[in-house]
């Protein structure tokens, strides 16, 4: 079994933070693959800090998520910023803010899902981004 962590950043505005992939045309949340002996924050904080330059907290998790045919489990945890600028890297050519009723067209289509779940989880405490 694999697992994926992923960190879902909003800022002032609501509008949720996206990396472009060097790789491919594709938008994406910020995240990626748990190491051996890694806790599942250690992941998403260290993910986050490679695919972006920023120094989060984990404020919750917002929602997990079963890749079966991956054999996978994805935890998208929402995220505060600590510190640190954004920062363009090997990994992701482009880093801006989107409001997440108009995410790119060539987004990874699984997070989109994983956006309007954590908007919706998110929906009361919204108020302290």
């Amino acid at each position: 079994m694999k697992f994926g962590v992923f960190g879902i950043i909003f800022d002032k505005r609501k509008r949720v933070l996206l990396c472009h992939r060097r790789d491919m045309d594709l938008w994406n949340l910020p995240g990626g693959g748990l190491r051996d002996k890694e806790s599942l924050c250690e992941g998403a904080k260290r993910e986050v800090k490679e695919e972006t330059g920023l120094n989060i907290e984990i404020v919750r998790i917002s929602n997990l998520y079963f890749k079966p045919k991956e054999k996978e489990i994805v935890f998208c945890f929402i995220s505060r910023i600590k510190s640190g600028k954004i920062k363009i890297n090997e990994e992701a050519d482009e880093i801006k803010y989107f409001d997440f009723k108009k995410l790119p067209e060539n987004i990874v289509k699984n997070h989109i899902q994983r956006i309007k779940d954590a908007v919706a989880s998110n929906a009361a405490a919204a108020k302290e981004f």
